[in-house]
């Protein structure tokens, strides 16, 4: 199964921080899946790590090799993916859902038919099947 870990559990899973959820452990650790990261977690963690380097003391580059380490694939961004925003679909009732980061994430699981691994429940309201909330 091809896995695309959200930042948090990317993070989590390298850090073998106690947060990780088990069941995301247990997929992660499954040599029959393939574990891919988007770019989307490192901009996203350049981002963090500029803002609040006490709370989040990984940088991109770093985030990026640790993944290589690993063995995480790297996905780019492509465009069908960023065309992909435009039909991303929310249950009713469930609200604006604002995260870029998130809202791309759901995106490039959905057209690479990936399981999207998450520990955030806001992205369990989006209706792409893709979407595993742990």
């Amino acid at each position: 199964m091809k896995l695309l870990l959200d930042t948090h559990i990317l993070l989590w899973a390298l850090t073998d921080d106690a947060r990780l959820p088990a069941k995301a452990r247990k997929l992660i650790e499954d040599a029959d899946n393939d574990i891919c990261y988007s770019v989307v977690s490192p901009w996203e963690v350049q981002i963090k790590h500029d803002l609040h380097p006490d709370k989040l003391a990984v940088n991109a580059r770093e985030l990026a090799g640790y993944c290589e380490q690993a063995g995480f694939r790297p996905l780019s961004i492509r465009l069908q993916h960023v065309f992909g925003l435009a039909s991303l679909e929310r249950e009713a009732g469930a609200g604006v859902h604002k995260d870029p980061f998130d809202r791309m994430l759901v995106c490039q699981a959905a057209a690479e038919k990936m399981l999207l691994v998450t520990h955030d429940s806001r992205l369990g309201e989006y209706t792409e099947p893709c979407v595993f909330v742990v």
